[in-house]
Order: C-alpha cells, then structure tokens, then sequence
C-alpha cells in the first residue's frame, strides 16, 4: 500500500515557476540591496537605530541681575522692632477679649476688659463725693456774701457813732469765718476731684489697651483667666496677648567679624525669605550693632524693608544679600537664563538641544544680557527644562541620549 502511493507522487511539470533569467536577477538584487541601504541610513539618521549620544545636561534657571551685585550673604531672622507683651496693671478676672491670633488693632483700642464693680463703686462714690463739695462751696460763698454785706453796714455805723464797737468787731469776725469756709470748701472740692480722677483712672486700668497700631500675634489669656501685673501665682496669667508693629519688621543677620568690612550702614540689600521664594525684597542696612557674639564670632545687621508686605511675618527665616549699588527698576524681575556652553551657533541663529523624552530636541532661542556665566534667554526655553551642554558633532534634532551621571 505504502509503494502503491510513493508510485503516484510526481512533479507536475505543466506548472511551472517564474524564474529571472541571470542579468535581471543581478539587477533585483541590486535594487533591494541599495533601497535596505537607503532605510538604514534613514533610520540611522533619524536617530532609530543610531547609538544614544552620552550628553551632560543643565538646567535653564532663573537667576536675578542682583546676583552680579553680589559682595556678602548672610542669614537672619525676621524681627519686629516693636512688641508688647500687654497685661493689665491691676489684679482681676478677665471678663471680655476682643481680639484674636491676627486681628489688627489700633493705638489706644480695647483690646481685653477685667471684672470693674468694685471700681466702678468707687467712682460714683467719688463723683457723689465731688457734687457734695461743691454744694458745699455755694453755701459757703453764700454766707460769705451775707456777712460781708453786714460787714460793710456796721462799717458805715460805726464810723457815724450809730451802733458799739463790739458790734463792729462781731461783723468782722463773721466774715472771716465765712472766708475760711470758702477756702476750706474750695479745697474739699479739689480733694474730691482728684478722688474722681484716681477712681476714674483706676476704672480705666481694668480696660487693657493697645499700646501702638499692631496685629495681635498670640493669645496668652481667656475669659475667666486671673490677670495680675505680676503673674507669679499659679494659674496666673500676666500677659493677655503679645502684639507686633509689622510696619517695624527688620531682618537681624549674622555677619562674620572678619567681613564686617564689606557691610556699611545705608547699604543697599535684596532680602530673600524661605517661606516666599518666589519674592525678593529690596532692602537697606538699618544699624551695624555694636556688639560681638564671641560664641559665634559675628556681629548683628539690622536690615530694613523698604517695600511693605502683608506677607512678611516675624520670625520668618531670611537670607540677606549685600550689594555693591542699589538696583534699577529693570534689574528688580527675574531673567530666565541658560549656561553659555549649550548654545549652538549656525549662522545669525542660536538653538540648544532641549531633552524630551530620551531624545535631544533643537530648539531655536533669542538671547539677552549676560549676567555673571550666564546669558539671559528671552524666548525659546523655560525655567526648569533640560538643556545639553557642550553638544559633540554627533548630535542631531531627535537622537537619542544617554545622560552622564555626575
């Protein structure tokens, strides 16, 4: 059975395949040997199958012309020149406050209320006191008009020999009485108001207010606190409240002894704080304290804003920059800038080779001023994006990198 079917097996030789003749098949082999070649250089060149170019790469930044200015740094702290702790000058219960963490008070507001019956007694006995007195005083200037009238008549009599010299010498005496009674309720009066006056202000004393214009910054009290000047017994506090007048906000920075040299006061100065990075502060030295830290070897600048800021918080951490001239209005933004060694001159056009996914993208820049080792870039790249710096010969629009690792 099996030879039986080997037997049938035979070539059909009626169909028949195509088979170029030898000049032809020289030719088709030419041509798909040239068109492989012609894709792989393409692929090569688009960067395909090219091996990645090793690149060191920067970062475009964004840098400040103060920058070039730059002769000392030092860090510091925000201060507020003027602050209160506020407490009351009498013992009591606290029985209002007003204010809370932030609020803005004004020079001479109420800003917290101690318990005041007693001391409010006290004053309308005071001005009850002080009305008696000078109730006292009309009837004693009453009388003396009465006896000074009779005075004058018995002196007319007596002069004519109508009436006794005692008589006379009764009037007069009348009247000097009345006189002292005047004067004792002249100075009854004056008692009395100075009684009113102490018993007002002691009123006064149990209306705690604000010193200066300020924000409140802590609240060290609450309503049913004992507030005393003092605050030394337990569950006692002293302070209700501390303030700060933000408008006195200075920077205080530790300068080295050794470059006390190149701080002078009147300085010019730019102030960066960590809590706004984003902003600078034009500043200018305040005062060169006159007193060395021996601990740390430095001396203490006083810096002052010259700009106001809502922001600008005590304590907040600052770096000071001493500079060599005040800055021009133009010299006040930010410039987005890009290390010299990755541009790519091709005629009157620059470009750099910007990373964007494994792969090295020319873009076309326009430059600007050059600030210390860096040229400012005015359009083309952004802050924060990868640039390829000393590009070899190799590199081209789309070939793919390999970073080095610094």
């Amino acid at each position: 059975m099996e030879k039986e079917d080997l037997s049938k097996l035979k070539i059909d030789e009626s169909v028949r395949t195509f088979r170029p003749k030898g000049r032809y098949r020289k030719r088709i082999y030419l041509a798909a040997f040239i068109l492989l070649w012609v894709i792989a250089g393409w692929l090569y060149l688009s960067g395909f199958i090219s091996p990645a170019v090793p690149v060191e790469v920067a970062t475009v930044s964004q840098i400040y012309p103060s920058q070039v200015l730059s002769q000392l740094s030092a860090s510091g702290y925000v201060v507020a020149q003027r602050k209160a702790a506020v407490a009351s000058k009498i013992t009591g219960r606290l029985v209002a406050l007003m204010v809370e963490e932030g609020s803005r008070v004004k020079e001479g507001q109420v800003i917290a209320r101690l318990e005041n019956q007693d001391v409010t007694a006290s004053r309308n006995q005071a001005e009850a006191n002080m009305s008696a007195s000078r109730a006292n005083l009309q009837e004693a200037r009453a009388q003396m008009e009465d006896t000074l009238r009779t005075f004058n008549r018995y002196k007319q009599l007596v002069a004519g020999g109508y009436i006794a010299k005692s008589q006379y010498d009764t009037a007069e005496a009348q009247y000097l009485r009345a006189q002292a009674s005047v004067a004792s309720a002249e100075a009854a009066v004056k008692a009395s108001e100075a009684a009113l006056q102490g018993a007002t202000v002691a009123l006064d004393y149990t209306n705690i207010r604000a010193p200066f214009d300020a924000v409140v910054l802590t609240k060290n009290a609450d309503i049913g606190d004992i507030v005393t000047p003092l605050g030394a017994a337990a569950n006692v506090q002293a302070a209700v409240v501390t303030i700060a007048d933000l408008g006195s906000l200075q920077v205080e920075a530790d300068v080295s002894e050794t470059n006390l040299g190149l701080v002078k006061t009147g300085q010019p100065c730019e102030i960066q704080l960590d809590a706004l990075p984003a902003s600078r502060f034009r500043g200018v030295v305040h005062m060169i304290v006159p007193t060395v830290d021996r601990s740390k070897a430095t001396i203490m600048v006083k810096v002052r804003f010259l700009d106001k800021d809502p922001q600008v918080l005590p304590d907040m951490r600052a770096k000071v920059t001493f500079l060599s001239r005040p800055l021009k209005e133009e010299e006040q933004k930010s410039r987005t800038a890009v290390n010299p060694s990755a541009l790519v001159n091709m005629g009157s056009q620059t470009s750099v080779f910007i990373v964007q996914g494994g792969r090295a993208v020319e873009k076309e820049i326009k430059l600007g001023q050059t600030f210390g080792g860096m040229i400012e870039v005015l359009a083309g790249v952004e802050a924060g994006e990868k640039v390829v710096i000393k590009p070899s010969k190799r590199l081209r629009n789309g070939s793919r990198i390999n970073i080095k690792e610094k």
